[in-house]
């Protein structure tokens, strides 16, 4: 599998709360696992410009990008060498399962769900974003750089 170099992610916070997606892998293996919104650069496209428009394009959300939280490498078996997250806010619009124009079609969605988790209660997580070997240390590096507690 061919890794590409970075993911440039947001981590949208609401009240205690960040949003993820739910995907639905057409193009793998047909697995469904949450993500944060996100995706690579387009050439000559800025870092904080991409996560604008990834945000856009899958959650039909305007943000504004406050500042990058953390760079991390991708974990066992993930598309991309690093992930750069950064910590975004609402301007306008309501969250909505976007598109992935690279790989959807009208009979073929790829965002399945919008959701918000409570970074306060990491132990309420459902089994499968706790056993995620990919999304739950970064949703631990995430809960860390926003300076809640370690989780239990």
């Amino acid at each position: 599998m061919l890794r590409r170099d970075i993911r440039y992610q947001a981590a949208i916070i609401r009240d205690h709360q960040v949003l993820i997606l739910r995907v639905h892998d057409h193009a793998g293996d047909g697995e469904v696992f949450w993500i944060l919104p996100g995706g690579g650069r387009e050439p000559g496209e800025s870092a904080e410009a991409c996560v604008r428009r990834e945000v856009l394009e899958e959650t039909a959300l305007h943000v504004d990008v406050e500042r990058m939280l953390f760079a991390m490498p991708d974990g066992p078996g993930g598309l991309y060498e690093q992930l750069h997250t950064y910590l975004c806010t609402i301007r306008s619009g309501t969250a909505t399962p976007g598109t992935e124009p690279e790989v959807d079609t009208p009979e073929r969605t790829t965002i399945q769900e919008i959701a918000w988790l409570d970074l306060r209660r990491p132990e309420a997580w459902d089994a499968g974003i706790r056993g995620d070997p990919i999304f739950y240390p970064q949703l631990l590096r995430l809960r860390d750089a926003l300076g809640y507690p370690p989780a239990p």
